[in-house]
């Protein structure tokens, strides 16, 4: 008997939302209300044009901007002719967007009107064929409300199985490039039957996303599974504490995620008091730990944290500490969820004891396919039985509860942002004062984490933290940049002249 192999497409999904209940609402942002029916029909305007610009299955089409209806909307728009998403973030200088265009192959470019020199410095570098920009016009580009406004819109999807690449993510590279994360169709629904069974969906539940939806944690804990799910979604272009407290109170909303620092700051925010959270149901954190101190905090206005551990190159569920154990646990990641594994392992890729030190493993349908045009990349972070190798040193505990311990690849989390030592030693490096460097993190009460230079100066020369960080402003995004500075006469160094950081964050800790 022949069984027909069901269509993956995503977009397809969230458009059956607007045939099922088209007056539904879809969105909120900055005061104005729109339905499904509203936004399946701006979907399909702007997939008709992507399609009469050339886009094919397969092209890859980016945007960049904020937090903008214009940004799901193009991605729904992309994968539902079978093309691939990409997630630029706004955050990245012009050099450091250019790598990014060029490694994916851009077609075409969809940006914020406010971001259009950032792409016009280095756009004679780049490959794209199409340039539009959302929320007024720009030199150099075609306004994308112009561009649709006559459009018929196109009504079919292309058919997608589950490994049809839906997007691909950049993540910062140890080496300093970063890699793309190949993120199926299936990667990303099966990641939300994970997060549905974890802390469930029901009618009438209301998400709030101010996370940046470039990022992983931004775009599918909440924000793909409301819409999924035929739910409101409200909107914010940036996430700002007073913002979100109002925001919370005015819709009535159930769910968000961030980072532990977000809700710090709104913790912070003398409206804090005042604010009405008895509409919340959970905050869902990633990115870090919720300290003792703002679960009690929270507990106190009746909300509840559900934490979760993950990676952009596993959808990114890949642990989750329920409420119900928040106190009684915590530090921890939690549970793999009811689809995935976790295993912790050795320098030989073998299971290690409860307890035992090793670094964290994750398999199940929600790992990446494997890193855009890096075929040696994928090799190291996936072995032969399909466990995605995170980098990230961990154990388990005799309930096999994961906790987090430090990272293979000495990444730093800084307010939720993963920050790769390397490509931020890269750039200083290129300071005429400096002979050696060595970036750590270190504990922040504000971020989690600080980006640390440790520095040892050239003969006859001086620095500073501010002239250090004006040195590198035009190379790094302002949150790779360093927020300490320690100068030193030389870094310690193993007898392979492997610079031994451990050491350094035992010594300015």
């Amino acid at each position: 008997m022949h069984r027909p192999e069901p269509d993956f497409n995503l977009a397809k999904q969230i458009l059956r939302q607007a045939d099922l209940a088209p007056e539904r609402t879809a969105l909120i942002f900055e005061g104005h209300k729109s339905t499904y029916g509203e936004f399946a029909h701006k979907i399909r305007r702007l997939a008709r044009l992507l399609k009469q610009s050339g886009v094919c299955i397969g092209d890859r089409v980016a945007f960049l901007g904020f937090n903008q209806p214009a940004f799901l909307e193009t991605m729904l728009a992309t994968i539902s002719l079978g093309a691939v998403f990409v997630p630029l973030n706004f955050r990245l200088t012009g050099q450091e967007l250019k790598f990014i265009i060029n490694d994916a192959g851009v077609h075409t470019l969809i940006t914020d009107a406010t971001l259009s020199e950032t792409i016009n410095d280095v756009r004679s570098e780049l490959p794209c064929r199409h340039y539009f920009s959302v929320e007024g016009g720009c030199e150099n580009f075609n306004d994308l409300e112009t561009a649709i406004s006559q459009l018929e819109p196109l009504e079919n999807t292309v058919f997608c199985d589950a490994h049809t690449t839906l997007l691909i993510m950049y993540t910062s590279g140890t080496t300093g490039l970063p890699k793309g994360a190949m993120l199926s169709h299936g990667n990303i629904i099966w990641n939300n039957v994970n997060a549905s069974y974890a802390f469930g969906s029901a009618r009438g539940d209301v998400a709030l996303t101010a996370a940046p939806l470039f990022h992983i944690g931004g775009l599918n804990v909440m924000t793909i599974a409301t819409l999924q799910a035929g739910n409101p979604l409200v909107l914010l272009r940036h996430f700002d504490p007073a913002a979100t407290l109002d925001a919370i109170s005015e819709h009535g909303v159930t769910h968000m995620f961030g980072a532990p620092a977000m809700f710090l700051f709104m913790s912070q925010h003398p409206s804090f008091g005042s604010a009405d959270l008895s509409s919340v149901k959970m905050f869902i954190v990633g990115g870090g730990p919720v300290p003792e101190p703002l679960i009690r905090l929270y507990g106190e206005r009746g909300v509840t944290f559900c934490q979760g551990y993950g990676l952009t190159e596993t959808s990114p569920f890949s642990a989750f500490l329920g409420a119900e154990r928040c106190l009684e646990k915590v530090g921890s990641a939690g549970l793999p969820p009811v689809m995935s594994d976790l295993r912790i392992v050795d320098s030989q890729n073998q299971p290690v004891a409860v307890g035992e030190r090793g670094e964290v493993c994750c398999k199940g349908p929600n790992i990446m396919k494997g890193y855009w045009n890096r075929p040696e990349a994928t090799a190291e972070a996936i072995d032969a039985e399909g466990w995605f190798h995170s980098g990230d040193i961990g154990y388990l505990d005799d309930e096999g509860y994961l906790y987090i311990c430090d990272r293979v690849k000495d990444m730093v989390i800084s307010g939720g942002e993963n920050v790769y030592p390397a490509e931020v030693e890269s750039v200083l490096y290129q300071h005429p004062d400096i002979a050696e460097v060595a970036v750590i993190g270190l504990p922040d009460p504000k971020w989690g984490e600080a980006v640390t230079a440790v520095v040892a100066l050239n003969p006859n020369t001086s620095l500073t933290l501010e002239s250090l960080r004006e040195f590198a402003t035009p190379l790094l995004a302002r949150y790779k940049l360093p927020l300490g500075l320690h100068i030193v006469d030389q870094l310690p160094r193993n007898p392979a002249g492997k610079v031994l950081k451990f050491k350094l964050r035992e010594q300015f800790s």
